[in-house]
């Protein structure tokens, strides 16, 4: 029935619920949309790390496309298949970033770890409640490949809500630290808005929609069907063939809308947007 569909999503917020849980909804209606011939899997910023939580819970049957599109991960075999690492110097520009953004913390988000470089015992706590595992790092031995960087606010405390709070002095930092990044790496850096208060940093040219049509392409698919919510989702919506958004996304007034995330947007996608599509 839905074999010629590739059906990625972003996984906070559209797949789960506000409260970071993922609505049974979701979960059923995906096991029926893969036994019906269907190809899903989750589109996401996160890392290894911080997808390692729904790695058992969540059914796909392709690769995991993480790192906003800088790389995929097979989830049976537990390993990385494809990256595309930042050219950059790691030290050189994770230093550079430290010295001009004083007030953010720098993250390396590895394969085995996301790193810190001074001390944040917020951090850890926020790391170990959303399943990621984390050391402090080494700035001249960083680890490779070196896929992704982000530039963080303070940490509130461990709930992924707290990353979208923000007060304007905090925005208009964030808006400083993509506009500096793309004058000065703009040839070797894209940055991406995961939340308010999060700058996330990849190679350039990578993005969600890129792997995406990469996947679609090696898995022979006619159709790629997107559902996110943020603006790290933007290219990926826009690229699609068909795109929808929870209606309590923070991209909601440019896509069409499904029921907010924690209703199961996913399964409305699947259930009823899908069906009709296929006609």
């Amino acid at each position: 029935m839905y074999s010629d569909i590739l059906l990625t999503v972003d996984y906070d917020r559209t797949l789960t619920g506000t409260d970071s849980v993922i609505p049974q909804a979701n979960l059923e209606a995906i096991e029926y949309f893969i036994a019906h011939g269907g190809t899903f899997t989750v589109n996401t910023g996160r890392s290894v790390p911080m997808s390692r939580c729904y790695l058992d819970k969540v059914p796909v049957n392709a690769p995991l496309l993480l790192y906003n599109g800088s790389g995929w991960y097979d989830a049976k075999e537990r390993k990385m298949t494809q990256s595309h690492p930042i050219r950059l110097d790691p030290a050189a520009m994770l230093r550079e970033l430290m010295e001009r953004f004083p007030k953010l913390w720098v993250e390396v988000q590895g394969i085995k770890h996301h790193y810190l470089f001074r001390e944040n015992r917020v951090w850890e706590a926020y790391c170990r409640h959303n399943g990621a595992s984390c050391a402090y790092g080494d700035l001249d031995a960083v680890e490779q490949p070196f896929i992704k960087a982000a530039l963080y606010s303070d940490f509130e405390d461990i709930y992924q809500a707290s990353m979208y709070r923000v007060v304007p002095e905090e925005m208009a930092l964030m808006d400083e630290v993509t506009a500096w990044i793309s004058e000065n790496w703009g040839e070797d850096i894209d940055s991406f808005r995961a939340c308010p208060r999060i700058v996330d940093l990849h190679a350039k040219g990578c993005s969600k929609l890129r792997s995406a049509r990469e996947l679609q392409q090696a898995l022979g698919k006619k159709l790629l069907v997107c559902v996110g919510d943020a603006e790290n989702d933007l290219v990926m919506l826009e690229g699609a063939d068909y795109a929808y958004c929870p209606a309590d996304g923070i991209v909601a007034d440019r896509f069409e809308n499904v029921c907010p995330c924690s209703e199961g947007a996913v399964a409305e996608v699947i259930r009823k947007k899908i069906p009709e599509i296929l006609g």
